[in-house]
């Protein structure tokens, strides 16, 4: 197969080995993180790899001595890479390594001292530094700050070669939107014994020592928080003499990348339903065994699903999970989610820092695909689609682009909105599809792609999502040649390997078969636009049963 068939004909190529490796896999396919491979580095030293993630964490620091992206999102991964830099280098944490092979040489001493170069030329100069909307950011970056503050004291006292410029220096500021006094606050409650909201589990490593084996925490199957600095946190030293769960995890999270581990993990039921709802909303048909849908329908709890264990469920992946389901021909009752209804809009989690409009675009998607099982409530959920439409056509920037928590880019929070929008807001949704299509238009690079920094194979895959979505049926003539552009770009010899981290977790990380997912859902709706191509007949979507279902709609929300 041709790589100008692949927008036309999603199958073995792509397609089949992108489903088998994903419904085999249990973890999930997402890229290494830096600040959690840091995270991992400082606190468990002593587990298998840690000589590979320091190696990691000094090849991964750009030319100007920082870790990460730009624009805000560089901070957090700079203060953890160099923090556990300078941890390694001056407290001489124990490693599986013989002396001889200790990871800390110069090499090292030099990225902890750039790494120090660039965080004092940020937070010390009177500069305004942008904290970005990350998970849990104004506890980690003062948690962070604190700790490399811990070093630089050392440094006065305990001189180190490589580092002496650093003795008698001042400390590092704590940036405006950091909250010391909250994170301090969290610590006292952990040293009293009380426990902490399941929310703040996945980042438990910002607490310190007091979370070691603490009794509020329950591990699922080894993992605490779905992150392996939290479990690493909670754990500690490792059990001497014993085959721990939590060890275990950490062994194998850390093997899947040969040392760096992701920022979460495992993320299945997210992956899976992101990746189904991506391809089936495309018109790509899509087979599954009855197992793997009932897999889907396992994930839920009285309060939904979550992206994975030890996390609490959310309304983000709950309105992906019902709305894959429902593509898929096994819908369930969609009323869990009005467990996070917040006037017009719905929360991911209680007590939500900021609203995200990815979310309610999927909430929105999820109502309009279960009005048919449950006609009995049709009303209640079409006044709940009103609400969430003219919330999210308030929400539009005014140069017709969406921005959104969970993501760097407005193009993808641009195009959940547009497919929820053009799939479900009926006529009063046309101005704001044509503003959205008009930004789109606009923003197209001169090599076909788009992207908030660079070309992006991820962002264009959006991009044209949009054009394709938002145009309807009646396509101009612009919106053909930015396509075309478009899947040329796609369809570069390795394209579809090169993903720049765009998600926000406590860092930006890359979920790589969502990623394709999209891609190919790109390519498929451009499907006779691109040259070479021919107009093929869009297959109606196949639909799986159930057979555990009943054929009367469930009421229930737990299964």
């Amino acid at each position: 197969m041709s790589s100008c068939d692949l927008g036309v004909e999603e199958t073995a190529v792509a397609l089949e080995p992108l489903l088998s490796d994903m419904w085999s896999d249990e973890h999930g396919l997402t890229s290494p993180s830096v600040y959690e491979t840091a995270r991992v580095v400082r606190l468990a030293p002593w587990l298998t790899g840690h000589a590979q993630r320091v190696r990691f964490l000094v090849d991964s620091q750009r030319p100007d001595g920082c870790w990460g992206g730009n624009d805000g999102y560089g901070l957090v991964p700079t203060l953890s890479a160099t923090e556990a830099l300078l941890s390694g280098v001056l407290c001489r944490r124990r490693s599986p390594c013989r002396p001889e092979e200790s990871p800390y040489g110069p090499e090292v001493v030099r990225a902890a001292d750039r790494g120090l170069r660039v965080l004092f030329s940020w937070l010390n100069t009177g500069k305004k530094v942008r904290l970005p909307d990350t998970v849990a950011v104004e506890l980690v970056v003062p948690a962070l700050v604190e700790e490399i503050n811990v070093h630089l004291g050392r440094l006065d006292t305990q001189p180190s070669v490589g580092l002496d410029r650093w003795r008698g220096t001042a400390r590092l500021a704590v940036p405006d939107g950091a909250h010391a006094q909250t994170l301090e606050r969290l610590r006292a409650m952990v040293r009293g014994g009380h426990g902490l909201p399941d929310k703040l589990w996945h980042t438990l490593e910002i607490i310190g020592a007091p979370v070691r084996r603490a009794g509020f925490v329950r591990p699922v199957n080894g993992v605490v928080g779905c992150s392996p600095a939290s479990t690493a946190a909670w754990l500690g030293e490792p059990p001497v003499g014993a085959d721990d769960a939590c060890l275990a995890y950490l062994r194998e999270v850390q093997a899947r990348h040969a040392g760096p581990v992701p920022v979460a993990a495992p993320v299945t039921l997210f992956e899976r339903a992101w990746v189904l709802t991506a391809l089936t909303t495309a018109g790509v048909v899509v087979s599954l065994p009855e197992a793997s849908v009932a897999a889907l329908h396992d994930a839920f709890g009285e309060f939904g699903a979550a992206v994975g264990p030890g996390l609490m469920p959310d309304a983000d992946d709950t309105a992906t999970a019902l709305y894959a389901l429902a593509q898929l021909g096994s819908p369930r009752s969609p009323d869990c989610l009005f467990e996070y209804r917040t006037g017009r809009h719905f929360s991911c989690f209680p007590a939500e820092r900021t609203p995200s409009v990815s979310t309610n675009a999927h909430v929105l998607q999820a109502f309009g695909a279960c009005l048919a099982p449950w006609s009995d409530k049709r009303s209640r959920y079409l006044a709940v689609m009103s609400d969430l439409t003219e919330w999210l056509v308030d929400c539009q920037e005014s140069d017709g682009s969406w921005r959104d928590k969970w993501h760097a880019s407005p193009y993808y929070a641009t195009s959940c909105c547009v497919a929820a929008l053009a799939g479900h807001g009926g006529v009063m949704v046309q101005s704001a599809l044509r503003e959205a299509m008009a930004w789109v238009l606009g923003t197209q690079r001169p090599d076909g792609s788009w992207g908030r920094w660079t070309g992006t194979y991820e962002e264009t895959a959006y991009a044209m999502q949009i054009l394709l979505r938002a145009c309807g049926p009646a396509r101009s003539d612009a919106v053909k040649r930015a396509v075309a552009r478009g899947g040329l770009f796609l369809l570069r010899p390795g394209a579809d390997r090169e993903h720049p981290p765009l998600w926000h977790d406590k860092d930006l990380y890359t979920p790589i078969r969502i990623v394709r997912a999209e891609g190919l859902a790109a390519l498929r709706l451009a499907r006779g636009l691109l040259p070479g191509q021919l107009r093929q007949p869009r297959t109606p979507q196949q639909r799986v049963p159930d057979p555990r279902r009943d054929t009367a709609p469930r009421r229930d929300t737990a299964r």
